[in-house]
């Protein structure tokens, strides 16, 4: 497999890099790593200037498509006094279809959209860094994270740049490979183009 790289950033393999990732970011990169070693070779990490983590000012300043940029939407809702959480991977060019598609998915009345200071203490990531590999799975009780991907990025040509845990750096990789993350459920219909 060859490294994945995209726009004038300095693509580097994740596993060679793992002081640019966050710690459970790192902690879930070893873990596939060590389940299957041929996602070593197919996950890139880049640094970055933090103050252009935020999606619209990397993709302008390096010619990013929108479409590679998987935006990680923390969404929270409750049914019978039983908390039920999110986290929905969506292309920038499109928003998450929170109201109807994920209220449904997660079987509740009412889906929101977690407050800051509650998305970083729930997944030990920095705002603006968010990403899908690190957060919780959904443990036997019932608590942690669904992983939603909209199925866009199972497109055979598809890449992912997603949030390392900090703002210092993005991950890439493959759609597909986005898709074949431990823990993601591929959704059809889960966003809505803009």
């Amino acid at each position: 497999m060859t490294l994945p790289s995209l726009g004038d950033l300095d693509w580097v393999p994740a596993v060679s890099r793992t002081d640019l990732l966050g710690e459970p970011t790192r902690a879930a990169l070893n873990e596939w790593v060590a389940a299957d070693p041929s996602v070593a070779s197919q996950i890139a990490v880049c640094e970055i200037d933090p103050a252009n983590a935020d999606t619209a000012t990397l993709t302008e300043l390096h010619a990013l498509p929108l479409e590679a940029s998987a935006n990680c939407v923390l969404v929270a809702g409750t049914r019978a006094g039983t908390e039920k959480l999110a986290a929905c991977v969506v292309g920038a060019h499109t928003f998450a279809d929170v109201n109807n598609r994920v209220r449904k998915l997660l079987d509740v009345r009412k889906a929101s959209f977690l407050p800051r200071e509650r998305a970083v203490e729930t997944t030990g990531q920095e705002y603006g860094g968010i990403g899908p590999l690190g957060l919780p799975l959904i443990d036997d009780e019932g608590r942690g994270w669904r992983i939603l991907v909209d199925s866009r990025f199972s497109a055979p040509d598809a890449l992912a740049l997603m949030g390392s845990g900090v703002r210092k750096s993005k991950i890439l990789m493959p759609g597909p490979l986005l898709c074949a993350m431990p823990g993601v459920e591929v959704v059809e219909d889960l966003a809505i183009v803009k």
